[in-house]
């Protein structure tokens, strides 16, 4: 009787410290996850900052397609309105984030676009050095995102496996959403170098 209550104990005290161990690996994946976020927000956010001195830059310049400057405006109070706490990081959440910053991003192209029209705005240099700034910080958000992502990825892969699904169902621990492709990137561009 004695080593049946021994073999019983041993078992249960396994369970328990395999319980343990899986919570502490998922906490320490779940704060990698929230780590991760937390760097995509500071990059989005550099780029927002930017916007501001850009835009004033650009206002500048007498003339400039005021339509535009406003667009650019509007997207990014858009942008920065939306905030996402790592915990929230669901498949509709992540989709109205992405939107709003991929609106952002495009009204920034349209303004770049823009300004080619305006030798004089190409010619200052404040202007020159935000947009140097402002393609390093694309990169670096592009890079965080790809970090994220492959957070979410291991995140994942644990909250769903076998046994530690078990541990993570019962503690709360859920899949999270990473980011997807931008609309349209699934086309491939058509490139055409004829003249006429």
């Amino acid at each position: 009787m004695k080593r049946s209550g021994l073999v019983i104990l041993a078992i249960i005290a396994a369970l328990v410290l395999w319980g343990i161990s899986t919570q502490r690996g998922l906490v320490g994946q779940d704060e990698t996850v929230k780590n991760a976020w937390n760097k995509v927000q500071s990059a989005y956010q550099q780029r927002s900052d930017l916007v501001g001195q850009l835009v004033n830059t650009v206002k500048g310049v007498a003339n400039f397609e005021q339509k535009t400057l406003t667009d650019v405006i509007e997207a990014r109070a858009k942008a920065t309105s939306i905030t996402l706490d790592a915990k929230d990081l669901t498949p509709e959440n992540m989709a109205k984030f992405q939107a709003a910053q991929e609106q952002l991003k495009g009204s920034l192209s349209r303004l770049m676009l823009v300004a080619e029209q305006y030798p004089q705005l190409k010619a200052t240099e404040n202007f020159t050095k935000l947009q140097g700034q402002l393609e390093s910080i694309e990169n670096g958000v592009k890079a965080d995102r790809n970090t994220f992502n492959d957070a979410v990825q291991s995140y994942n892969v644990k909250v769903r496996s076998f046994p530690a699904s078990a541990i993570a169902g019962i503690l709360g621990f859920k899949a999270k959403e990473g980011f997807k492709a931008d609309a349209g990137t699934e086309k491939a561009p058509v490139v055409n170098f004829e003249t006429k």
